[in-house]
């Protein structure tokens, strides 16, 4: 049977009613999504049933290294935060401005942290050779930039406004405009990975990745806020997201990154 959008908005909403119910009870508030989340049916599918194997890089420090991606070959450029500046073109869509701190537990700002995005253009499509969504490509935008966190922990990025898309985890199922974040610490092995929204999307109610995140409170730290002050006169509108990595107000990060 097609599971429908109806069928997943009442899957979600028993979801939430049991979360309530387990606080309600005496149970502690749950920060991160269960990996058995059913509206979620790829994660269902495909979440880790056993212990993650540890890697003792006391031994071979460099073991770990040989899988993993890499990430440039150069230093990173005045432009690698600008992902308007990239091409030789315009890319087509509403530039936004995005900037933030990186923060621990306490609010103290973590400095000098590599900050990585990657996001679909301003039709919903990304730039990868695996993408199955037929929106239009654009030659001048690629998706993706870094950058450094200053001494105030601040990370500044130029961009455009992510647009929708489908993602077949039911029928017309939307994904809402959402920016993916890479947080890395003094290695690979710890990086973190999440996602930051727009207010008032209409799309939140139904997207099972976001409900996943039960708890209201988590689920409102991954929202970004609107900040008029971050606004560029006559080209782009400004959102202020802060990245937290970790205690009560810790930002959600994907399991297994």
């Amino acid at each position: 049977m097609t599971l429908t959008q109806h069928d997943i908005d009442q899957e979600i909403a028993a979801e939430h009613a049991a979360y309530e119910k387990r606080v309600a009870d005496g149970a502690p508030v749950e920060h991160h999504p269960r990996r058995d989340y059913a509206p979620y049916r790829s994660s269902v599918l495909r979440h880790p049933r056993q212990p993650l194997v540890a890697i003792d890089v006391s031994k071979d420090p460099e073991l770990v290294e040989l899988s993993s991606p890499a990430f440039g070959e150069r230093d990173i450029t005045e432009i690698d935060n600008d992902l308007t500046r990239q091409h030789s073109g315009v890319p087509v869509g509403e530039r936004i401005t995005v900037s933030g701190r990186l923060l621990d537990r306490d609010g103290r700002p973590v400095r000098g942290q590599l900050v990585e995005i990657w996001q679909a253009n301003s039709a919903g499509r990304y730039a990868h050779q695996r993408e199955q969504h037929d929106a239009p490509l654009d030659r001048n935008f690629t998706g993706v930039g870094r950058t450094l966190t200053d001494d105030r922990g601040f990370y500044h990025f130029t961009t455009i406004q992510p647009g929708p898309y489908p993602w077949r985890n039911h029928l017309n199922a939307w994904r809402p405009a959402h920016i993916h974040f890479s947080v890395f610490g003094s290695a690979f092995t710890q990086r973190l990975v999440t996602q930051m929204y727009f207010p008032n999307d209409p799309l939140f109610a139904h997207d099972p990745i976001l409900q996943s995140v039960t708890d209201d409170a988590a689920r409102q730290r991954l929202v970004a806020t609107y900040d008029h002050s971050l606004s560029v006169p006559e080209f782009s509108l400004g959102y202020h997201w802060d990245i937290v990595l970790d205690g009560p107000h810790a930002t959600w990060i994907e399991e297994g990154r």
